[in-house]
């Protein structure tokens, strides 16, 4: 990832700052003034806004009182509790902040050399691949002498408030923070891979199994420095409804903390170690907690022992901030953000990634050739005209994350175009040696398809055996263009790269060596009955596709005699008189054994459904059949 950070609108902090104290002015910042412009473009606050800066507002500002905490936040009058959330759950940790908010100490009031305040701060967002420097002035809206957006419980800190304008500038205005995804804003001040869970489609709380792995990976995820957010599913009529046991729908909260809390008193509790596993959260406006099980004065807690309490930091006070069983944390909340930050680094204790990252853009083009907007798969006759992205996987099985992210569209609510678009990919399973892009899926596989949804990352982790893929981002719709940020991870290199040449280039030489007449696709599906190589009565067959002096081979399978190869190849041919082979053989300690060939003249009046053949060894049969399908075409585009 790109680590250089790149000044906002041009706009350089120190140089900025350095004028302003030479001068002795407040900075007053052009680029977001204190004009109703920057608060709204067409719904105004509720009452007559003045803009005041810190000094106006208390009289011993300070961007930390009693240094950074989850606790600090509230929610102001505009809908925004999920940039709230996402600012607690910033809160907690510290190598993120203070990449936030830098030089904080530098940027703190100096109360003994105060003409060196210049009323101007800066903070860094990781916005579509890249950290942005964004400065602000410290002018803050008010309403009847109040802050009206995120402000701190404590009326002389103002870190959240002036985070909050520095966000909103990139957003355009105040407004267009109305409305937005917790996960996205976490994104946004770590560089972290946001995962969409929804706990209610999942029936998380009715599958133990499912409810056990999920606690284990957000227990994962929190430890390694991950960030949890979750909300309750609202029909626009309900949204921020209090319920009954204290939960309010359409409502962001972070997640605080995620533990395995022991049971009972003393040394028995040790023994028996018995724990159950319980989440804690924080509402964002600072009190309505849970009423249910475990929540601050509730009989559970009696289960617990003082010590374990003690180091849990319970408190019988509405301050927003409350524990849950994780069983009905899953039954009552229907959605969950999961931001991993990613381990890249050479040198780690924990899981290290292989990390690729390639921008790209859905563009519109006559020539389907060239057109890069083919939309969803149910669009056949376009959807190969879509950015493709090959990589490797070289383990027997490995686990592959995958995160498809647009440009964020805040900026444009403004002009009424502020929509996401409804984006999602495919992965399909390729030839082993292709290189050029694909033209046609004959019997490549699809081995899954992502979420289409209107939002700004779609993620998937899965898990694929050995082989090379091929990724499709797409849009939904065909001919919807935009940009995009593709991140593939795997755990060891996987040589991810875009796919742009769709056939072989004629070289200056290409006369002298000759130019590919066609293209041939093998597909290799099984062998039956093939012929005992050892003592137990099996082998551990092989195959090996051949043309030109190329070749693919497909992995071993151990101990059978009906392997399901499922191993393909695909080959420009220069010389149409040289046959295509495809071998099997049995793997061996010392050498190994030939198990049969097929010969194929690869024409392209050669029947293209599947085929099932007798293996020879050129002079006679030999036990075995092989189940192929060979496609060809002299058009190079074709496949």
């Amino acid at each position: 990832m790109v680590s250089s950070v790149k000044p906002y609108k041009k706009q350089h902090y120190a140089d900025l700052k350095n004028d302003c104290i030479r001068n002795k002015t407040l900075f007053e910042d052009p680029e977001f003034p204190a004009t109703n412009a920057s608060l709204y473009y067409n719904k105004p606050p509720p009452g007559r806004v003045k803009w005041k800066r810190p000094a106006e507002i208390s009289k011993k500002p300070h961007l930390f009182v009693e240094g950074i905490s989850s606790h600090d936040l509230n929610q102001g009058v505009v809908g925004n509790c999920w940039f709230v959330a996402a600012c607690s759950c910033l809160a907690l940790k510290p190598k993120l902040w203070q990449k936030v908010i830098p030089d904080w100490k530098e940027q703190e009031w100096d109360d003994k050399h105060p003409e060196n305040y210049a009323g101007i701060f800066h903070f860094q967002f990781w916005i579509f691949g890249e950290w942005i420097d964004v400065v602000v002035d410290d002018r803050l809206p008010t309403i009847n002498e109040e802050l009206i957006y995120c402000h701190s419980k404590d009326p002389n800190e103002f870190w959240s408030a002036l985070l909050e304008k520095a966000y909103a500038k990139l957003s355009g205005c105040y407004q267009s923070l109305e409305g937005g995804n917790t996960g996205d804003a976490v994104v946004d001040f770590s560089g972290a891979v946001s995962e969409a869970i929804s706990l209610e489609e999942g029936q998380f709380y009715k599958d133990q199994g499912k409810q056990d792995k999920l606690f284990d990976d957000l227990l994962k995820v929190y430890d390694r420095g991950g960030i949890i957010s979750c909300s309750i599913r609202a029909q626009p009529h309900e949204i921020e409804l209090k319920m009954i046991n204290g939960l309010v729908k359409g409502h962001a909260y972070s997640v605080t903390a995620v533990k395995r809390v022991r049971l009972g008193h003393g040394l028995l509790a040790y023994f028996k170690n018995e724990t159950i596993p319980l989440i804690r959260m924080r509402n964002p406006w600072g009190k309505i907690e849970w009423k249910g099980a475990w929540s601050d004065s509730s009989e559970e807690w009696a289960k617990v022992g003082d010590t374990e309490r003690h180091k849990l930091g319970i408190t019988v006070e509405d301050d927003g901030e409350f524990w849950m069983s994780f069983t009905d944390w899953c039954k009552f909340f229907t959605d969950a953000d999961v931001c991993r930050v990613i381990n890249t680094s050479l040198i780690s204790v924990h899981k290290t990634w292989n990390e690729y990252v390639h921008f790209g853009s859905w563009s519109k083009n006559a020539d389907p050739l060239l057109n890069r907007c083919g939309g969803c798969a149910n669009h056949k006759r376009t959807f190969l005209q879509n950015p493709q992205y090959l990589f490797d996987v070289t383990k027997e099985t490995d686990e592959v994350l995958i995160s498809l992210q647009q440009r964020d569209m805040k900026i444009h609510r403004p002009q009424g175009h502020g929509e996401n678009l409804t984006i999602g990919f495919g992965i399909f399973k390729v030839e082993l040696n292709r290189k050029y892009r694909l033209h046609d899926i004959l019997t490549q596989k699809c081995v899954n398809t992502s979420t289409y949804i209107n939002a700004r990352t779609v993620f998937m982790r899965i898990s694929l055996t050995q082989g090379r893929y091929v990724i499709f981002p797409t849009t939904f719709q065909p001919f919807t263009m935009g940009d995009f940020m593709l991140r593939v991870f795997t755990d060891v290199e996987s040589g991810c790269r875009e796919l742009t040449v769709d056939k072989p280039q004629v070289k200056c030489w290409s006369s002298i060596i000759g130019y590919p007449q066609a293209v041939t696709h093998v597909y290799v599906h099984s062998a039956e009955g093939l012929q005992n190589q050892d003592r137990t009565g099996g082998a551990d067959p092989y195959v090996i596709i051949s043309c030109e002096g190329k070749s693919v081979k497909s992995t071993i399978h151990k101990d059978t005699l009906n392997p399901e190869f499922a191993t393909s190849g695909v080959f420009y041919r220069k010389k149409l008189s040289k046959p295509i082979t495809v071998q099997v053989w049995n793997s061996n300690a010392v050498k190994d054994e030939f198990m049969g060939q097929v010969v194929l003249s690869g024409s392209v009046n050669d029947p293209t459904e599947p085929q099932r053949l007798q293996l020879t060894d050129q002079r006679r049969q030999m036990p075995g059949t092989i189940g192929l399908r060979i496609v060809t075409s002299v058009q190079l585009t074709a496949i």
